[in-house]
């Protein structure tokens, strides 16, 4: 503990204001995305029940993150494997009767009094497990049996779970944090090379062993084809985000959040953001994740041990990562996921985990060398 105390430093508190000021404004949008949705459920009598929800879940957050800013982060490692095996079974209990909690077709929350998704938790676990492994492996990362076909066994064990609920939109963002992860520890090019044919032709049976799974991503090359049925979200978003031009209709001034865009005030909050503020500020939001990376990316490239800069560069991985699909998927770049926009979207488990990664990040940052 003395040890802690001489080595830590003050932390980047840079990075816990961009989330707060992202989390801020996330209430703000969804004080004004939400108010019709709200005023259907309720009967008028809570306009704001989102609000009130999300503001609690920003509370619960902070304290989250305060606790996991001010212990030594190197203890996660120790606590890797267990951390793993209890979201593995967390993962495993969405399916158990009386305490899985099943909506819109997908098992993916546990109800124990709150609801609580935990392939939202696998985001930070698996990061912190594999971050421990692929340091114990950093001297075996060019071998086949001790790096490429293990790390491709975890992933499977956790695809496999995850898929079954459906949750696609949480699994790409853990297969591609967890690539990036692979390569930033020293892993030779032919491997990921290898690892990504794998992936590629994974997807392609996976999309072709279902026909409604084959049908949306046919939709989603021509979104056109269909504005009423499959394609009918997408096009939507088309139109919040385009009438919304340079400078935006005004706050509180949204049309599509009139029950036309599905999800206003949680999977399509950006499209929202484009309607009402327009292009030049909904820039700025896009600026802000990549600042929050950039501050990342620098406490990783300062933290003195290995095990610090993986799990520095998984966590800011997977918030760009997650900003970014679910940015693209209202561009319509990519086939709609229904992942939320970090720190912005409703959605309290979401928010909750974001915290404390960012709290893990703080707690980094505080070892990262002033050169």
């Amino acid at each position: 503990m003395e040890r802690y105390q001489k080595e830590r430093r003050k932390p980047n508190y840079k990075i816990a204001i961009v989330a707060f000021a992202l989390a801020v404004f996330g209430l703000i949008m969804i004080a004004s995305a939400s108010t019709v949705v709200a005023f259907e459920k309720f009967n008028d009598q809570s306009n704001y029940y989102y609000v009130w929800k999300q503001l609690i879940a920003l509370a619960i957050g902070f304290i989250a993150m305060s606790l996991f800013s001010n212990f030594d982060y190197r203890a996660l490692r120790k606590t890797s494997l267990t951390l793993m095996v209890i979201t593995l079974l967390l993962l495993v209990a969405v399916f158990v009767p009386g305490i899985g909690d099943a909506a819109k077709g997908a098992s993916r929350w546990i109800n124990i009094g709150f609801s609580f998704q935990p392939s939202e938790l696998a985001k930070v676990t698996f990061v912190i497990y594999l971050a421990s492994w692929l340091d114990s492996k950093k001297y075996e990362l060019n071998k086949l049996s001790k790096a490429l076909i293990p790390f491709t066994l975890m992933l499977a064990v956790i695809s496999f779970l995850i898929i079954l609920e459906p949750d696609l939109g949480t699994l790409t963002i853990i297969i591609l944090t967890s690539t990036v992860m692979f390569f930033v520890a020293g892993a030779p090019i032919w491997h990921l090379g290898s690892l990504f044919a794998f992936m590629v032709l994974t997807f392609l049976g996976f999309i072709k062993s279902a026909s409604y799974r084959w049908e949306r991503f046919m939709t989603f090359l021509n979104p056109s084809a269909e504005t009423l049925d499959r394609s009918y979200h997408v096009n939507q978003a088309f139109i919040a985000v385009s009438q919304g031009g340079l400078w935006g209709k005004g706050f509180g001034q949204s049309l599509q959040k009139m029950r036309y865009l599905p999800e206003p005030h949680t999977d399509s909050i950006f499209a929202i953001i484009c309607e009402e503020l327009g292009f030049f500020r909904a820039g700025i939001v896009i600026f802000g994740y990549l600042y929050l990376f950039y501050q990342g990316i620098k406490t990783a490239s300062r933290v003195r041990d290995n095990f610090g800069r993986l799990l520095a560069i998984g966590i800011v991985s997977s918030l760009l990562i997650q900003a970014f699909i679910n940015i693209s998927a209202m561009l319509g770049l990519i086939p709609l996921t229904g992942v939320t926009l970090p720190f912005i979207s409703y959605g309290g488990t979401s928010l909750v985990i974001s915290f404390i990664q960012i709290g893990i990040l703080l707690n980094i940052s505080k070892y990262a060398q002033e050169d």
